[in-house]
């Protein structure tokens, strides 16, 4: 009952619960959707919500109010006001493409759509966030990585949460992608009874930097309705951070992000290391607790 896969996948009676916080679009995607299917929070960057679909239902998804709820994969057609906005906003020079998960749907189907944003000359990266490698790792095959290889830069942003989820199938599927030329990074959620101890944390991410999986952002759990059982307070986070730092290389160590309520965006989140600032001179605290002056130049 404990297992860290089951208590991600498996529903639990606790979600009937809805405290106070809980919101069913905890990160304001339908208020700053600027074209259907496409929400842009930030200047420089967008995000396409490109099917419904994914291999696993996570508990805590953040987006739990439209997954499986709808007609799978979008076609291009219903995408095209999508595009548009793109081209007439060259500001936006990063698309991140999700849902769902883009890697659940057909190669064909997926070949298509990059290759219509990679149409967009404004456009600098793709991202594609999935967590097939980690549920469905036998979909990373040589075919997918083959189609998609003409459309670099495409950036692959994975989800692995526990160091159980490291198997040889999934470890195997990022190794694949990291051959085939695809930076591949993880953002982790902070998930209370799963991974909130420093142990399974320096697990995760030790594993995943010897699967050439660079460990990106680990993520304040979203408040979406009816998780509450699975979210930690704030400060636990940062306490694990700093237990962290120093212990692991800076490779294997991500940032701790909070993405604020409401869709106003993304706050890391670090331990408190300035201790006194006076005349020049600051006093920080070291990962072993020590007090060192930096002294700035006259």
């Amino acid at each position: 009952p404990r297992c860290p896969i089951r208590l991600q996948a498996v529903p639990h009676a606790d979600e009937a619960k809805v405290v106070r916080g809980d919101l069913d679009d905890p990160l304001g995607e339908v208020e700053h959707e600027v074209a259907p299917h496409l929400v842009s929070r930030y200047p420089d960057r967008a995000l396409l919500l490109a099917t419904d679909r994914c291999a696993v239902y996570c508990r805590f998804c953040t987006r739990s109010r439209m997954v499986g709820d709808g007609g799978g994969a979008v076609s291009l057609e219903a995408l095209a006001p999508a595009f548009a906005y793109l081209r007439e906003n060259p500001q936006i020079r990063d698309v991140i493409v999700s849902g769902g998960d883009p890697l659940a749907m057909a190669t064909p189907r997926i070949v298509r759509l990059v290759e219509a944003l990679r149409a967009i000359p404004s456009l600098d990266t793709i991202r594609l966030a999935t967590r097939v490698p980690v549920t469905l790792p036998m979909r990373v095959t040589g075919e997918l990585v083959k189609a998609l290889r003409p459309f670099h830069p495409l950036w692959v942003m994975t989800h692995f949460n526990h160091s159980k989820e490291l198997t040889k199938a999934s470890i195997a599927a990022c190794e694949r992608l990291a051959d085939a030329g695809f930076p591949v990074m993880n953002q982790t959620v902070l998930l209370r009874g799963i991974n909130d101890d420093a142990k399974t944390l320096e697990s995760l991410f030790r594993g995943l930097v010897r699967a050439r999986v660079r460990p990106y952002y680990l993520l304040q759990m979203d408040p979406v309705k009816g998780t509450s059982h699975l979210r930690t307070p704030l400060a636990k986070g940062i306490e694990l951070i700093g237990a962290l730092q120093g212990r692991l290389t800076g490779i294997a160590l991500p940032k701790l992000i909070c993405d604020t309520p409401n869709g106003r965006g993304k706050v890391p989140l670090f331990p408190e290391s300035i201790v006194a600032r006076g005349d020049g001179v600051t006093t920080l605290r070291t990962f072993r607790g020590e007090l060192v002056d930096y002294v700035d130049p006259e």
